[in-house]
């Protein structure tokens, strides 16, 4: 494994010099294609936006500032954006209309956790299938929660959101995944 320290590479890709970038891609292009390809179901197009996640931080290296954010939290803020653009021209807009029943009924985040990780095989197939059918961002959002592992102040600074208003999506979600197993 390469010792090279973020600043370093970011110091040489801002010179552009094409070892800075091949460390980058090395370093990080996996990381941001295992989170694209959980949102584009097509190989190709989770590669594309991997692509063109780093031409864009190529280019735009001067805005990235370590102060705020660490250069894999940078990249996947890129790789989202570009990635919900990609959705938003490929999938028609859906409009949900939540059922109010939901939001009555108030369940705590213990008895929601357990009850979304019960480990039967065919339950967990349901549940992929719905948050298949989940809009872009709030797959997006599980997705970096669960599958990255993510705090919410990272994914926040990812999506441009605040952390407590994440926290409230990541619970309305999970509360709709909930209500649609039981259904």
């Amino acid at each position: 494994m390469s010792t090279t320290t973020e600043t370093e590479i970011v110091a040489a890709v801002r010179k552009g010099r094409r070892e800075g970038q091949t460390e980058m891609v090395g370093r990080y292009a996996e990381r941001v294609f295992a989170m694209i390809v959980r949102q584009v179901t097509d190989v190709m197009d989770a590669q594309e936006l991997t692509q063109d996640t780093f031409l864009r931080a190529f280019s735009h290296i001067d805005s990235y500032d370590p102060q705020r954010a660490s250069l894999s939290t940078w990249l996947c803020r890129i790789a989202y954006r570009l990635t919900l653009d990609f959705l938003k021209r490929r999938r028609p807009q859906i409009v949900s209309i939540e059922d109010s029943q939901v939001w009555q009924t108030d369940i705590s985040d213990a008895e929601l956790e357990a009850e979304l990780s019960t480990g039967r095989e065919e339950r967990i197939e349901q549940l992929m299938e719905m948050v298949d059918d989940l809009p872009d961002d709030e797959r997006m959002l599980l997705t970096l929660y669960y599958f990255e592992d993510r705090p919410l102040t990272e994914i926040a600074y990812i999506t441009g959101v605040d952390p407590k208003v994440l926290a409230k999506r990541l619970y309305r979600t999970r509360k709709k995944l909930l209500k649609g197993l039981k259904n």
